[in-house]
């Protein structure tokens, strides 16, 4: 039996705004088979204190294996140099 491959992505959705990196992000995940832990934030407010909580600048932010990826470019490469997805 495999063992499912899971990532944890907390990401921006607003009432006004979804922050497309987060979305993007969501879409990389999918693709490459992952089960997502989904965890928005979804007021300005929870944006700014998870960014502060976690000394980050933007959203989203993935984890994979309790490992911090980074956001959706960082994942991309780590999908890729997983063989998880195409350059």
């Amino acid at each position: 039996m495999t063992v499912p491959k899971t990532a944890t992505l907390t990401r921006m959705v607003l009432p006004t705004h979804e922050c497309p990196f987060g979305t993007r992000a969501k879409a990389m995940l999918e693709d490459a088979g992952y089960q997502i832990d989904e965890r928005i934030l979804s007021s300005r407010e929870e944006v700014e204190a998870f960014k502060e909580e976690r000394g980050l600048t933007t959203t989203p932010l993935v984890e994979i294996g309790g490992k911090e990826i980074g956001g959706s470019a960082e994942l991309k490469q780590y999908l890729v140099e997983h063989g998880a997805l195409a350059n």
